[in-house]
């Protein structure tokens, strides 16, 4: 059974200020960890068998009956979090919503797998250009992870994988999809090189995604910011734009929406 650690009571134990230091980005990045609140992220990060260093929760709830089997695997000395039992103080120490959860873990971030992009003749890369929120970013990892995309592509000025806003979006979702870091201006000519179509979206287009081939190679999709589209030089790396036809009456859709529609229109293409 795995070692139950000290109940921890005060937030201001040098333990909890370290872990709700994660809170900002700045000592993620230093660290290399960062925060799973909740009983959804925790399991999820569990049963991917992700690397987490400590697993807190409310000694005075129930959160722990949801996790015995977990807490009671035969594993060896070396492997496994760490199972603390804390106050609701050091729950909400630790926490980045006003109502938190009773459970929270400390993950280790994984290397980037540059791998996963060039691995597969016909990948589908989900590539966001300075997508600043974190509900949007979360949101599109989450579908590229269902459509079974190969890898999500963060470029710069898109918000932080690991802000608390951002994994709650995902559901989970980055225990199953590559994520990674890049400059997009020295890996979208890498893509294009080998071999990948690079598509984006445009209001001003005339080309509809439904008539766009995702089946033939590798597709590379890019998303551009909220308010802005995609930036200039990344613009002028992409080979094709794409609208989504609208029948109705709207002026655009949410970046996130309309990640989801074209991902699932490749994947409706390939499965075909």
């Amino acid at each position: 059974m795995r070692k139950l650690e000290g109940y921890i009571s005060s937030a201001a134990n040098p333990r909890v200020k370290e872990w709700a230091k994660l809170l900002d980005r700045k000592y993620r990045e230093r660290e290399g960890k960062f925060l799973l609140e909740g009983v959804h992220l925790v399991k999820e990060a569990l049963d991917a068998r992700w690397s987490l260093e400590v697993v807190a929760f409310d000694e005075g709830s129930e959160v722990a009956d949801q996790f015995a089997s977990y807490m009671d695997e035969v594993e060896e000395a070396e492997h496994g979090p760490s199972w603390v039992p804390v106050s609701p103080d050091v729950i909400a120490k630790c926490s980045g919503t006003e109502t938190p959860q009773p459970i929270f873990a400390v993950a280790l971030k994984r290397p980037p797998e540059r791998d996963a992009l060039f691995g597969e003749d016909r990948a589908l890369v989900a590539v966001l250009d300075g997508v600043q929120d974190p509900g949007n970013v979360g949101t599109i990892v989450r579908s590229a992870a269902a459509c079974g995309a190969t890898a999500v592509v963060l470029g710069k000025g898109t918000a932080d994988l690991y802000n608390p806003k951002t994994i709650r979006a995902t559901m989970g979702a980055l225990f199953h999809v590559p994520v990674l870091e890049a400059d997009l201006s020295e890996l979208l000519p890498e893509a294009r090189q080998n071999g990948a179509a690079v598509a984006g979206t445009s209001l001003q287009s005339s080309r509809s995604c439904y008539d766009y081939d995702f089946r033939g190679r590798g597709v590379w999709l890019v998303f551009g910011n909220e308010g802005s589209g995609m930036s200039a030089c990344v613009s002028e790396l992409v080979d094709d734009n794409l609208i989504i036809p609208m029948s109705g009456r709207a002026e655009s859709l949410n970046v996130a929406m309309a990640a989801t529609v074209l991902l699932f229109e490749a994947q409706r293409q390939r499965l075909g």
